[in-house]
């Protein structure tokens, strides 16, 4: 069986060079990859199944845009491959309302809410005006389980009629009505950071929420700001979830305290800075690949003994 150390599975265009420079930094490193996408996918499926092909780590960017993807790593992992961000972890951490009442229960702020059922299991629903009274106005609406890049997400929801039309959207999901969270000034910028779990580190970037641009955060302001607590809640968030690579959004609010706004993104916008503005640094999307080729190695020496 000819074996390969990491398999990445993908097919958004704009991974291209994510990958590309996945595979780069591994090689460079000793390490061998093999790309699965569209073209390929069921041919190395048969050659999984025939143990021809086999891969001591998995990474999966292509699950939850076409099943069959996770077939074939549900039939990896049977065959003891690591999976990163294994699935059932995934669709643990992904649901919004199971995720904001876990932050509650082990002590991080989240945006106050009321969590609704599907309309597919409840046509009817009853919310007081005191319940609508405490969430304010503007406030958000966020479908529980339907994820990526803000999709059925309202941000600037007024009226009750506006959540009851907007759970015929989703009729299987549950929804979350929230308040909606003001970010406070630090010297012109605004308190609001993407934060990653990446491979066993936590790396935290000023991100601002209406332009999404990234920017570093310098030495002297995570000291001034105190930002070293972004890390103990992404960590805090890693023990939750298990999950290996996860962004997740952060604000400093207007009421001085940290609160988890978007609460796990498991498949991260790895676009690079350099060729996409609102891109990540291209020295971060660096460093998260330096974190995952450590992982494969200590994995892959791990199953020498």
């Amino acid at each position: 069986m000819e074996l390969f150390d990491l398999g990445l599975a993908y097919v958004w265009e704009y991974d291209d060079d994510f990958i590309f420079l996945t595979e780069k930094i591994l090689q460079n490193a000793g390490l061998n990859t093999f790309r699965i996408t569209y073209s390929n996918l069921h041919e190395v499926i048969d050659a999984v199944k025939q143990r021809r092909v086999g891969f001591n780590c998995y990474l999966d960017r292509a699950w939850d845009v076409d099943e069959t993807f996770a077939e074939l790593g549900k039939m990896l992992n049977r065959r003891k491959t690591h999976i990163f961000n294994p699935y059932k972890n995934v669709l643990h951490a992904i649901d919004k309302a199971s995720m904001h009442l876990e932050f509650i229960t082990t002590g991080l702020n989240v945006p106050y809410s009321i969590i609704i059922p599907p309309h597919s299991e409840f046509e009817d629903i009853y919310i007081s005006v005191d319940d609508l009274s405490i969430l304010g106005r503007p406030f958000i609406i966020k479908p529980c389980n339907t994820t990526g890049g803000g999709i059925g997400v309202v941000t600037g929801a007024e009226t009750l009629k506006e959540v009851l039309d907007e759970r015929h959207a989703y009729t299987a999901d549950k929804y979350l009505i929230q308040e909606k969270i003001y970010p406070a000034n630090f010297n012109g910028k605004r308190a609001w950071f993407r934060c990653f779990w990446a491979f066993g580190r936590s790396i935290s970037l000023w991100w601002d929420d209406q332009t999404h641009l990234y920017d570093y955060i310098p030495p002297d302001e995570k000291e001034k700001y105190n930002l070293s607590k972004l890390d103990f809640i992404v960590r805090k968030i890693r023990s939750l979830t298990g999950l290996d690579f996860f962004s997740t959004e952060i604000v400093y609010s207007t009421k001085n305290e940290f609160v988890v706004i978007d609460y796990v993104n498991d498949q991260c916008d790895m676009r690079l800075k350099s060729k996409h503005a609102d891109g990540v640094p291209d020295e971060i999307v660096e460093q998260i690949i330096h974190n995952m080729r450590k992982e494969i190695q200590r994995i892959k020496r791990a199953q020498t003994f």
